[in-house]
């Protein structure tokens, strides 16, 4: 009895994810959006597709740099890249990735609300002392 359930138990592990495979794999998706660039190109793509040119216009960036940028969201499956005629049309794999970027979007607004409820009580205080 012992026997088989040790089995079961290692037969479980065996086709359980690792602990902490999960973290992993958010702190990769992390640190692949972790470039001012990065996020510039996503909030583009969250439209739609676009090619690098059109990037590049609407970004005001040289090619070189939204190339170099494009690749790194390829290389963690962030984007996709389909070709078209002479152009290469790069895309999100996961429409989420815009929801993700709404959120950080008013985490950002929060912190900044309370930085400003946080700037004016200093203002208040500085007259009353002053």
């Amino acid at each position: 009895m012992k026997a088989t359930a040790r089995a079961g138990r290692r037969a479980a592990s065996a086709s359980a994810p690792a602990s902490g495979d999960l973290q992993a794999f958010k702190a990769r998706f992390f640190r692949a959006l972790a470039h001012p660039t990065r996020i510039r190109l996503l909030e583009r793509l969250v439209r739609g597709p676009r090619t690098v040119q059109q990037l590049q216009d609407a970004l005001g960036l040289d090619q070189p740099l939204v190339s170099q940028q494009l690749a790194v969201l390829r290389t963690h499956d962030i984007v996709s890249a389909r070709k078209e005629g002479l152009s290469v049309r790069y895309t999100l794999r996961d429409p989420l990735v815009g929801d993700l970027l709404d959120v950080a979007r008013r985490i950002f607004n929060n912190h900044l609300a309370s930085s400003r409820g946080l700037l004016r009580e200093l203002q208040r205080e500085a007259r009353r002392d002053g």
